[in-house]
């Protein structure tokens, strides 16, 4: 489900931090760019420090048929058509063993070699507290990282770049992949939307100078503006001249043809160009089941398959560089622990959330497991939450990527460490 924006825009009043403060810059297809354009000054490449990729699962992931409990008897009394099959020997239609009581859907067993290898953790029964059903409301309250409060304005994972500045920082240290700042980037801290590593030509996002850009550079006469063109060119001349789509997949990884496979193979890309990025933002679309979910074949299992095969891949083709790597994946809520009639599943509340990387403790399911008795459930219907997804985040941005004022991050949130799951190495 796309998110709309509210920013509106409020005049016309060109600046700096105008353009910094609508989401920064989409960049968009290469074709004849003007010859004023060509001032950009080269940029020097920097080398890469330790990388975040988000990864959000916009409709509601069912985290019971990803993170299967098959140890839990009353998951098959409410799930009678598409639960998924207990673990067998052999057997590729049922749940891929983690640990005895949890197992991973079969579509995503190209990760589950990495689980063993302690390359991928698993967080059960997490999620925003806030009980809002509405897709809008709860990806909303995921991306401000401010769950119930509707009047913040800028997203927890720009909050957490502005926290920790740096001097002369690369204008690609945040990266989405799509032709739009999610909401989860906007804000005070530049970043930048990036539909395509082969594309290179700059689009503003403002409605005011959509299509009139070039000309309004031009002749501006506000320094602040030039200010910001020049930084924006700049960044066109420092991905020309990088080239990060020369960058072939390593390793003998093969990812899957799609969006979200072409999206993670560009993250790789970007990463292997040294150009500075530290923050890396996909989303994906699908997850939103209510008619014929399936169990281990149907629609669920197809995603399924797709983001498994993906994150293999990327795991494979970033080698040695998964040392600096955390992979998160997010969802906005789950859905309800019985199926509909439609063979499918309604909106719920908790959900399952994957770690991946190098610096994670992986090969475990964190999380307290609420169960699924009926006397269990959130409002009778849903799995219960006992993880909430700042701490989660809250840890690898802390332990991770050295953010310290987490406060700003996450305002109204007790983000003691202690309150950590415990799943980065220090």
């Amino acid at each position: 489900m796309k998110h709309e924006c509210r920013e509106g825009v409020r005049g016309l009043r060109f600046s700096r931090r105008y353009f910094l403060k609508q989401g920064g810059i989409a960049m968009v297809g290469l074709s004849a760019m003007p010859a004023f354009l060509q001032r950009a000054v080269a940029a020097t490449p920097m080398p890469n420090k330790k990388q975040l990729v988000v990864l959000f699962q916009r409709g509601a992931a069912d985290g019971l048929n990803i993170v299967v409990p098959f140890g839990e008897p009353s998951y098959y009394r409410m799930r009678p058509s598409i639960a998924i099959p207990e673990p067998r020997r052999g057997g590729g239609d049922a749940a891929v063993d983690l640990d005895g009581f949890f197992g991973i859907h079969p579509s995503l067993a190209p990760v589950g070699p990495l689980f063993q290898k302690n390359q991928l953790a698993i967080v059960h029964a997490a999620g925003s507290p806030d009980p809002t059903r509405s897709h809008f409301d709860a990806q909303d309250f995921m991306e401000s990282g401010t769950p119930g409060v509707k009047s913040t304005e800028d997203g927890w994972l720009n909050r957490a770049i502005e926290t920790t500045p740096e001097e002369n920082a690369s204008p690609f240290r945040a990266v989405a992949m799509g032709p739009n700042l999610p909401r989860m980037l906007r804000g005070a801290a530049p970043a930048i939307a990036l539909p395509d590593v082969r594309q290179f030509k700059v689009m503003a996002q403002s409605p005011i100078v959509e299509g009139g850009f070039e000309a309004m550079y031009a002749q501006t006469v506000d320094r602040a503006l030039r200010g910001t063109g020049t930084e924006t060119f700049e960044a066109i001349d420092m991905l020309r001249k990088a080239d990060p789509g020369k960058y072939q997949p390593e390793n003998g990884a093969q990812y899957p043809n799609g969006p979200l496979g072409r999206n993670l193979q560009q993250v790789g890309q970007l990463i292997k160009a040294d150009i500075g990025v530290e923050v890396l933002f996909i989303d994906c679309g699908g997850w939103d089941n209510h008619v014929n979910e399936g169990g281990v074949q149907g629609q669920l299992s197809n995603l399924l398959r797709d983001l498994g095969q993906t994150l293999a891949a990327f795991h494979q083709d970033m080698g040695d560089r998964m040392e600096n790597l955390v992979v998160v994946t997010m969802s906005e809520f789950g859905r309800t622990a019985h199926e509909n009639g439609n063979r499918g599943t309604d909106h719920g509340h908790a959900n399952c959330m994957f770690v991946m990387g190098g610096p994670v403790k992986g090969g475990h399911v964190y999380g307290k497991w609420p169960g699924l008795e009926s006397h269990q459930l959130n409002e009778g219907r849903d799995l219960a939450l006992t993880t909430d997804f700042r701490s989660v985040l809250g840890e690898i941005l802390e332990n991770h990527i050295g953010v310290k004022e987490l406060k700003a991050v996450f305002p109204g949130f007790d983000n003691n460490p202690r309150k950590f799951p415990g799943l980065i190495r220090a």
